[in-house]
């Protein structure tokens, strides 16, 4: 299948850049991160979408703080919801660290993931959350940035239009308070290696902000 093709060559490429990442910080004697070292190897944070409240929300909203960014769809039956479960631990974890730590969910189900309900499903595990939506070209060109692949599956002719399958890949990437990539979270990574390594970020980045 097309689209089977496509999420394998998907998967080939996060594997190479999670291989590439994890020989250059095997290179460095300096780094000590659990996690993926992205750090010039994926762009700056930047997008305009549509939260809850009709607000539109960009990169500079988020001036300061630390981003855990993740794609998903609330109507997903697993990822996501592991996947939000997960985050939310590491923002308790985090403490008092946590006041300048945003998730950041975005969904790529514009259809039926509306930003005030989007809202809605990720309060239910985190206020620290944000949930963004934005119309078909605007997901795509934001995944397409952080070379994130999935695919929605049309409904049949006289089937429910609401009911359809959304494939997606996994991993959350984390921007340091300059809006600068430098971290990317597998679905292997463990709850305490991803506070771990967020909180190292944090102190590490204190006295940098967006320019």
């Amino acid at each position: 299948m097309i689209f089977a093709t496509k999420l394998e060559r998907a998967a080939k490429f996060f594997l190479m850049l999670c291989v590439s990442m994890a020989l250059i910080a095997c290179s460095e004697k300096s780094a000590e991160w659990s996690l993926y070292d992205v750090s010039g190897h994926l762009p700056d944070l930047s997008f305009s979408l549509q939260a809850a409240g009709n607000k539109t929300v960009t990169q500079a909203d988020l001036k300061g703080k630390t981003v855990l960014l993740f794609f998903g769809y609330a109507s997903c039956p697993d990822i996501c919801p592991t996947t939000m479960a997960q985050l939310s631990q590491v923002v308790v974890d985090l403490g008092n660290d946590a006041k300048d730590v945003r998730i950041l969910f975005i969904s790529v189900d514009p259809h039926r993931d509306k930003p005030d309900m989007l809202q809605a499903y990720v309060d239910a595990f985190n206020n620290n959350a944000i949930g963004l939506t934005g119309d078909e070209q605007q997901i795509s060109d934001l995944a397409k940035r952080y070379r994130v692949a999935y695919q929605i599956e049309k409904p049949k002719p006289g089937d429910d239009p609401n009911n359809y399958d959304v494939t997606h890949s996994r991993g959350v990437f984390v921007f340091d308070n300059a809006g600068h990539a430098r971290l990317l979270a597998s679905d292997a990574e463990q709850t305490e290696a991803i506070t771990t390594d967020i909180r190292q970020l944090i102190n590490l980045t204190k006295n940098s902000t967006y320019r």
